[in-house]
């Protein structure tokens, strides 16, 4: 019998890091889910995190870090920094977005690689997907493929030549092939929370619900979730 494979998934518990934990189930890992606290005005999104790892059945390897004050700089953790509203694609996208956390993902990817060495992990699971990295630096296809050479020259494991595999599923899907995938997989969406202003329900008009709202609409599946705005699900 061969030994059970180990992931640390970094659970925001929204939808992209909720499929995360499904897709790393569905590959065979034992799951054991990482949160980050850093002051996020969606801190609602911690709750979403643990009824995820519950669902999951791995509430007691769930693990929250608390970063509250050493990360800020955007408009999802400075008060004086507003949460853009009702805006298209392209104005999403056409540079880096005030809501981007300054080295979010460097840090949480450096503190969840230091977790997955102590812990023999085989792989870390990260929700960074094709909508996303064109507007923000760290979730670029580019950015990952140089902290996995970081990983390869700067560990133990990786000295040794077993080097922890960033895993990154959704890299390249957009927001329906992701509510299809996770349908799909049997992740439990209904749990999971996205809105950047923290509220239940939901804004509608965030560009984090924006984008999740396309997607189920593309996908053709209404979201398990409540907004504060009425939605059109079928629009395919």
């Amino acid at each position: 019998m061969s030994e059970t494979k180990k992931a640390v998934i970094i659970l925001s518990g929204g939808l992209d890091s909720t499929t995360c934990m499904a897709a790393a189930k569905a590959e065979g890992y034992e799951l054991y889910p990482l949160t980050f606290w850093y002051g996020q005005k969606q801190a609602i999104e911690l709750e979403a995190a643990k009824r995820v790892a519950a669902y999951y059945k791995v509430a007691d390897r769930h693990r929250i870090v608390d970063l509250n004050g050493v990360i800020k700089g955007s408009a999802l953790t400075d008060a004086d920094k507003e949460i853009p509203v009702h805006r298209g694609d392209e104005e999403m996208q056409a540079e880096v977005p005030v809501t981007y956390v300054p080295a979010r993902n460097i840090i949480f990817l450096s503190i969840a690689l230091s977790y997955s060495e102590a812990i023999g992990a085989d792989a870390m699971y990260i929700g960074v997907n094709a909508l996303d990295y064109s507007g923000y630096p760290d979730c670029r296809a580019e950015f990952i493929a140089a902290f996995q050479d970081v990983i390869n020259k700067g560990t133990a494991a990786g000295a040794h030549g077993a080097g922890i595999q960033i895993k990154t599923p959704l890299q390249f899907l957009s927001k329906a092939d992701i509510v299809k995938l996770g349908s799909e997989l049997g992740a439990p969406l209904q749990f999971s929370h996205s809105c950047y202003f923290g509220t239940d329900p939901s804004c509608g008009v965030c560009d984090s619900c924006l984008l999740r709202i396309k997607g189920f609409q593309e996908a053709g599946v209404p979201d398990p979730i409540r907004y504060a705005v009425e939605i059109e699900w079928d629009k395919k």
